[in-house]
């Protein structure tokens, strides 16, 4: 069976439809960055998907190819995810959706060096004839956050990050939402092939204790 980082880390992809809190360790992603509605068809960020797929699926089919991988193992791709903010404001607002910025994500397994990944871009761009350029190896590392499962529509997600807040603050915590700690979606539906009402999103936010820092 190959191994599925949402059944594995259940912790950090399968949170409950309550918040919790949570620390995310330092993790290795695929990333693009860009800016805009990201509902514009052939749009910057629709854009940025393709070129995600692109390497992770370079990736995850290496053992069938040239290159062998050090300490490879079979896998699922992870889901999308995106680290979103606008200027001037802590959070989202989702009524200026054009004036979003954005890093559009896919994990890597931790077997992937930033060698085996220049290797999977100069593969892809090869194969697809396809500029990859905008494609970088990306680490985060999150740290502490409060974090929940949202059901419905992605506009209305506000209501979740409001009872997110609430819950932080309850338990001695406040936002830290930064320059370099940003609001985090994990998309665990497909928005293509699934209704609004029932698509699953994971929303995390960065937190720090009241009057410190961490947990």
């Amino acid at each position: 069976m190959p191994f599925d980082f949402k059944k594995e880390y259940k912790e950090f992809y399968m949170p409950p439809q309550k918040p919790t809190i949570v620390t995310v360790p330092p993790m290795n992603y695929i990333a693009v960055r860009g800016q805009g509605d990201p509902n514009t068809e052939g749009g910057e960020y629709k854009q940025s998907i393709e070129l995600l797929y692109g390497i992770a699926y370079t990736v995850k089919m290496s053992k069938k190819g040239s290159r062998q991988i050090v300490g490879y193992f079979d896998y699922v791709v992870p889901p999308l995810e995106g680290f979103w903010w606008q200027e001037g404001v802590e959070g989202i607002d989702y009524s200026r959706k054009s004036d979003l910025k954005w890093i559009s994500v896919i994990r890597l397994p931790d077997f992937v060096a930033k060698a085996d990944f220049g290797w999977a871009v100069s593969e892809a761009a090869k194969k697809k004839q396809t500029d990859f350029s905008k494609v970088e190896f990306f680490t985060y590392d999150e740290g502490l956050c409060v974090q929940c499962m949202h059901l419905g529509s992605y506009d209305d997600e506000p209501a979740t990050v409001e009872l997110m807040h609430r819950f932080a603050e309850q338990e001695g915590y406040t936002l830290d939402i930064t320059d370099t700690r940003l609001h985090h979606e994990i998309y665990l539906s497909d928005a293509r092939r699934v209704a609004p009402e029932k698509l699953k999103t994971v929303i995390r936010h960065p937190i720090k204790r009241q009057g410190g820092q961490g947990a």
